[in-house]
């Protein structure tokens, strides 16, 4: 439908031929892909179509389904149909449109145009990367049926934005459970390497200033460098739960002692808990035979937080220094 200029409404339906033309443009023919950049406006226009991702074997893209005090995430696959994605080329435009200073505009599908191939796009709103967690990333199958890694984006309303937040835009639901090993040395974005580049302490946000610690990736890199330098080969698993939305990763796993690990940032009882309950609920998952499950702290904890964890059918390592006690694998 004719929208009279750019930005169209909050929850407006319209085409790309009408984007284009709002923008002073004749049409959208040039526009390829998701990620569209329109440079005289400075503006990335998004464009996601979470049923061609059920296509291309993964169900990322939508509102996320836990929203924290910072506000709703939508996640966004990136562009590149074969092999591990890049942040640049076809991806770059929405990675940087902060420091050129563009404005990223969110669409998602609304079914076919009748007697044509074109599909209708409905407005979400203006949004922005978060600085903090820009993206996560998750593995699927591409078209050639070979696993590869993909980045998934975090997008946030911008500041002061209005935005359409529907429950038929959250996250499909998963259609099978699905378990996936992925050694670190597989893709130079496993765990251990994306680790190394988020900082300590980050004191930015979409809506104000707020203050982030990774301490909890700082001891899950040490630990993966404590046993990688040991000769063993550490990765993760990504999960997905049939009927339920979202995709999850756990800590680190050493596939040459069989243990999974959950990392704490602290060796409190509330710490504690939690990385009992994540392991209870992991172990259910990862059909590994003789697989032993071990919580990860910074320190050592209470001696009653040390029998809980025994009594729970659990392991117990943690940091002494620059090495660590409890070490299964010796």
């Amino acid at each position: 439908m004719p929208i009279e200029s750019f930005p169209p409404p909050v929850d407006a339906v319209t085409t790309r031929d009408e984007l284009a033309r709002s923008l002073g443009l004749e049409s959208s023919r040039s526009w390829a892909g998701g990620i569209v950049v329109v440079t005289p406006e400075r503006k990335v226009l998004v464009f996601s179509d979470p049923e061609e991702g059920v296509k291309h074997s993964y169900t990322f893209d939508g509102w996320a389904e836990e929203e924290d005090e910072y506000g709703p995430v939508f996640q966004y696959t990136g562009a590149g149909p074969l092999g591990h994605q890049k942040l640049s080329g076809a991806n770059s435009p929405l990675m940087t449109h902060r420091a050129k200073g563009r404005e990223v505009h969110l669409f998602v599908a609304a079914g076919r145009v009748p007697g044509t191939s074109a599909k209708y796009q409905r407005y979400i709103g203006q949004m922005v990367l978060d600085p903090i967690e820009p993206y996560v990333e998750r593995w699927n199958t591409d078209q050639r049926g070979e696993e590869r890694m993909v980045y998934v984006f975090r997008l946030r309303p911008a500041e002061g934005a209005a935005v359409a937040v529907h429950e038929a835009d959250v996250v499909l639901p998963a259609p099978v459970t699905t378990r996936l090993l992925i050694p670190a040395e597989r893709t130079t974005a496993a765990f251990t390497t994306a680790e190394r580049h988020i900082t300590d302490r980050t004191a930015v946000g979409p809506q104000g200033p707020r203050t982030v610690y990774r301490r909890e990736g700082e001891l899950r890199t040490a630990f993966a460098d404590f046993l990688t330098n040991r000769g063993h080969e550490v990765g993760t698993y990504q999960l997905t739960i049939k009927g339920e939305r979202g995709t999850f990763t756990t800590d680190l796993y050493d596939a040459t002692a069989k243990v999974l690990y959950e990392a704490k940032s602290a060796s409190t009882r509330k710490a504690v808990r939690e990385a009992v309950a994540q392991l209870l609920d992991y172990r259910r998952h990862i059909d590994v035979p003789d697989l032993r499950c071990a919580v990860l702290l910074p320190s050592q904890p209470s001696e009653d937080l040390r029998d809980f964890i025994a009594k729970a059918g659990l392991d117990l390592v943690f940091r002494t220094g620059d090495a660590f006690t409890g070490h299964l694998s010796e």
